[in-house]
């Protein structure tokens, strides 16, 4: 029989367990040994297909390396998304200086603030009237800080025991001055004391261009 034919034999026997027969119908050992012979190369070959089999298996199965995503392999960073300047909170703007001009008059009564502010422009003449006091106190003068800014004059005591006098801004520069109205028992010994302040600020004309 041809080398296939005889594979077949072979195999189906392995496959009953009992040896294939021999011509003649006699199984000596020639045919034994060509039944171990076959059964080995049968085994190699099985071993071979089974290794072969495995590799392809394995060989699909392995893992294939993941293709980079973003198109480009780089890394994309989206941009920072710009600042929103819809509700950012504006600041008002500060309410316009207001600063009298030519002639201001001032008068104190009984019961106004014993501080007070007044913003001039320069050359403002401001005419302090004192109202008489209701305490035992009489008016008794009034001092500047800055006499070259704000100028004090025509100081006089009126008959009802009022008081008035005039502070003549300077007409070119811009400043402070700080005014102080004393006051004084007329029964009681010492010094008068400041009883009234007037902060005065001369703020000159805003030049346009």
């Amino acid at each position: 029989m041809d080398t296939r034919t005889g594979l077949g034999v072979m195999l189906v026997h392995m496959s009953l367990g009992s040896p294939p027969p021999v011509a003649g119908g006699v199984c000596g050992r020639s045919g034994m040994r060509w039944w171990t012979v076959g059964c080995a190369a049968a085994a190699v070959v099985l071993l071979a297909g089974c290794g072969a089999s495995a590799g392809r298996g394995a060989g699909n199965g392995a893992s294939r390396p993941a293709s980079p995503s973003g198109g480009g392999g780089g890394t994309s960073s989206s941009p920072a998304a710009p600042a929103s300047t819809a509700g950012e909170a504006r600041s008002p703007s500060a309410p316009a200086v207001r600063c009298a001009a030519g002639t201001v008059d001032v008068t104190v009564s009984p019961g106004d603030p014993v501080r007070r502010e007044l913003c001039v422009r320069p050359g403002a003449v401001v005419r302090l009237v004192l109202r008489p006091r209701e305490d035992d106190k009489r008016w008794t003068g009034v001092t500047s800080s800055a006499p070259a800014l704000v100028l004090v004059s025509g100081w006089q005591v009126d008959p009802d025991a009022g008081a008035h006098a005039t502070l003549r801004c300077a007409g070119t520069r811009g400043g402070a001055a700080r005014i102080t109205v004393s006051a004084k028992a007329p029964d009681v010994a010492g010094a008068p004391r400041g009883v009234l302040t007037l902060d005065v600020n001369v703020v000159p004309y805003t030049r346009n261009g």
